[in-house]
């Protein structure tokens, strides 16, 4: 038992959507106060570290409502609730999102991205083998996903990392990743 835990008492669902489950619990602490938390459950997605043959990395750029601006990232989406693994996940991604496939994934690690009020886990991938498809042979785009494809050096990666283009963590680990593996 981790003398941290809290001990949920009551739950109380605020909203059940399409993407995520928002509640509030009454929790008892360890020194036997009460404290309300207020949660976001999300079924988890993946991110995806893909490097074409001419040594760039691909990104894509789309405007993201929760922060009111377009932003780079690596390609990265939600976990189905079908699927069965998030492997499938990040095939089905990294096809969708940059018309792009590879040869195998290799894990690279998993990481909760926000722990202070959402359980969602990250799963980062790396294509390996990247090879281009046609748009014909292509997954379709999500409906409503709005998306550039950005190829970039490592060096220029970084530079727009320093300048505040590129801002989520995921991306920025990422590129510390790379930065890491090239040495």
């Amino acid at each position: 038992m981790d003398k941290f835990e809290e001990k949920t008492i009551t739950r109380q669902e605020i909203y059940n959507g399409k993407v995520i489950q928002v509640v509030v619990d009454d929790v008892s602490l360890p020194n036997g106060q009460r404290a309300k938390r207020e949660l976001v459950f999300h079924q988890g997605a993946v991110g995806i570290i893909a490097v074409t043959p001419e040594n760039k990395l691909v990104l894509v750029k789309q405007y993201r409502k929760a922060i009111e601006q377009s932003i780079l990232e690596i390609p990265a989406g939600k976990i189905e609730k079908d699927e069965p693994n998030a492997l499938v996940t990040a095939m089905r991604e990294l096809e969708e999102e940059t018309h792009y496939r590879c040869e195998s994934m290799n894990f690279i690690t998993k990481f909760v991205s926000s722990p202070g009020f959402s359980n969602e886990w990250l799963y980062l991938y790396e294509a390996v083998g990247l090879y281009k498809i046609s748009t014909a042979e292509a997954l379709p785009q999500d409906d409503d996903e709005f998306l550039e494809l950005i190829e970039l050096s490592l060096e220029e990666a970084k530079a727009r990392v320093d300048s505040g283009e590129i801002c989520d963590a995921k991306t920025q680990y990422a590129i510390l990743y790379l930065e890491m593996q090239s040495k």
